[in-house]
């Protein structure tokens, strides 16, 4: 009897250090699953859903590839992003129909409230007129520029360039780029009217292709098909829009309605992070915000850091 005892307790023992073992290599694994780090070493919360970011032609480009890199380190992560330029972005934003509202003016610009939004600065972006290479002009003055697209100058002749007809290529109303040229280039005054184009890709097909044309566009967009033109001597280059020398900039912004959460917060947190601001940036052709010497508010006033 006793020897029974003896035996059924050896066995109880023996069953209590299995399940003690079993239990620690629980913890273990928990542990593991739970370390979820990014590039920089920190932990990282899981995401997944679908969200949709909308607006500016401009910046477009930037959040679709930074979108692609998110999606492919974050699986279950769908982010959708389409043009329709910083009116549409922030118009729609404001109405809740998409989750961030891409812009390259302040919302306050396009007449919403603002105080319902929150700004996301993402990058700064330096715009330029840029014309046909067959016109014959690198430099031009901003009082002729001005001339140009409120119809005073005609012919690029007169600015001593080619016997040509000037055909100018507009962005259309509602585009954040339009709004910061005729801001910043052309001292607020309203060029004529003319072909009007939704997106900066096409713009800049049809000035590559088109004799004579002038239009502008955002440096991401400069390429070897355009002449980028110099303004009172001025280049259009990083260097000069982060002291202000070159006045044609914007900030890029990613607005949402309220303080984001969940893959919102998530995705603008990488827009801020190493991965797009030391590499897509300044490679896409956009200007770091950490570069930028100056600072510009709603109203139009440049101030140094």
């Amino acid at each position: 009897m006793r020897k029974r005892l003896v035996a059924m307790l050896g066995m109880l023992l023996m069953f209590a250090f299995i399940a003690a073992g079993c239990g620690n290599g629980n913890s273990t694994n928990s542990n593991a699953s739970s370390s979820n780090n990014n590039s920089d070493g920190n932990k990282k919360e899981a995401v997944s859903g679908s969200i949709t970011a909308v607006g500016s032609t401009a910046i477009q480009q930037l959040v679709e590839q930074a979108a692609s890199q998110y999606m492919g380190e974050n699986a279950g992560t769908t982010i959708n992003v389409q043009g329709g330029g910083s009116g549409t972005g922030i118009s729609k934003v404001f109405e809740g129909a998409v989750d961030i509202g891409n812009s390259d003016v302040f919302a306050e610009e396009k007449g919403v409230d603002a105080s319902k939004l929150v700004d996301h600065k993402v990058a700064v972006v330096g715009m330029g007129p840029v014309v046909n290479k067959d016109t014959g002009v690198k430099d031009i003055k901003k009082d002729d520029l001005i001339k140009i697209f409120t119809g005073k100058i005609t012919n690029w002749k007169e600015v001593g360039g080619k016997d040509e007809k000037i055909v100018i290529i507009n962005r259309a109303e509602g585009s954040g780029t339009r709004a910061v040229f005729e801001k910043t280039a052309l001292d607020g005054a309203t060029p004529v009217k003319s072909q009007e184009q939704d997106s900066s890709g096409t713009v800049q097909k049809i000035v590559s292709q088109t004799p004579g044309a002038i239009s502008y566009l955002a440096f991401s967009y400069f390429n070897d098909t355009i002449q980028p033109l110099k303004v009172d001597g001025v280049e259009p280059t990083q260097a000069n829009v982060e002291t202000n020398d070159w006045k044609i900039w914007a900030y890029e912004h990613m607005y949402t309605n309220g303080e984001p959460k969940g893959l919102t917060k998530s995705f603008l947190d990488y827009m801020l992070s190493p991965s797009v601001q030391d590499s897509l940036v300044p490679n896409l052709g956009y200007i770091p915000l950490t570069g930028m010497k100056v600072e510009r508010d709603a109203q139009g006033k440049v101030t140094q850091k």
